[in-house]
């Protein structure tokens, strides 16, 4: 699939419905309004694609922004790729499809660390939303490091800028569901911080508390844990 392609397939598939929701997210004007579901479609179509990546990300456009990282390889994706393209993040719906490809290369967490404390709104957030994809599921970061993020998170998180305030607050919460250290240190953070303030605009959207969010999403694993322990071992019938 060649850029070109794409963005027609893009600008065919955008509705304004569509358009008038991505603008009550803080998108801009310059996209086409394309269902997620048309988006995922289209990456399927397309597979890994960096060269179509990069041309989609070059047109400016929301829409082919977010194609591109849907396509975008992240085992050949460089490290200058992912700064340049983090000082083009605008609004926090494309940034949150930034962040989730930029987990899976192996800059993560070098990214992570650099953009963390970032006077950029959009790219700290990138930065905490990294941090809370590594949390969950890899060893990127050692149990220390991650419980010096939550020393972070509790001295800082209050004077950060918005969007980042609510990257923190996912990333609290990841770093929570963790393991059982973690998941007592999270939740005595996270009710020393109190209520995180995030304005959300013109959205339904809400800020989860961390502490309850932790509590449960905790006890639903020990469940599911305990559920796959008791399963009886499957017998494997001999023909005779």
């Amino acid at each position: 699939m060649t850029t070109a392609h794409a963005l027609r397939e893009l600008e065919a598939a955008g509705t304004e419905q569509n358009r008038k929701v991505y603008r009550r997210h803080g998108v801009g004007n310059a996209m086409f309004g394309v269902s997620y579901a048309v988006q995922r479609a289209l990456a399927k179509k397309a597979g890994r694609d960096q060269a179509l990546a990069e041309g989609l990300w070059a047109s400016g456009n929301h829409d082919a922004r977010i194609l591109a990282t849907l396509v975008a390889d992240p085992d050949v994706v460089s490290a200058k790729m992912i700064d340049d393209w983090a000082r083009d993040l605008d609004n926090y719906v494309l940034m949150d499809a930034f962040s989730a490809i930029v987990a899976e290369t192996p800059h993560a967490a070098s990214r992570a660390l650099r953009w963390k404390d970032a006077a950029k709104e959009m790219v700290g957030a990138a930065g905490w939303n990294v941090i809370a994809a590594l949390a969950m599921r890899s060893e990127a970061f050692d149990d220390a490091t991650l419980d010096s993020f939550l020393d972070t998170i509790e001295a800082d998180i209050h004077k950060r800028r918005n969007r980042v305030r609510y990257a923190m607050n996912g990333a609290l919460i990841a770093i929570g569901m963790r393991n059982a250290d973690l998941e007592k240190r999270a939740i005595a953070v996270a009710r020393a911080i109190g209520p995180v303030d995030v304005d959300h605009g013109e959205t339904g959207c809400a800020t989860p508390d961390a502490a309850s969010y932790i509590v449960k999403s905790r006890e639903r694993s020990r469940k599911k844990a305990a559920t796959r322990r008791a399963k009886p071992a499957k017998q494997v019938s001999r023909r005779r």
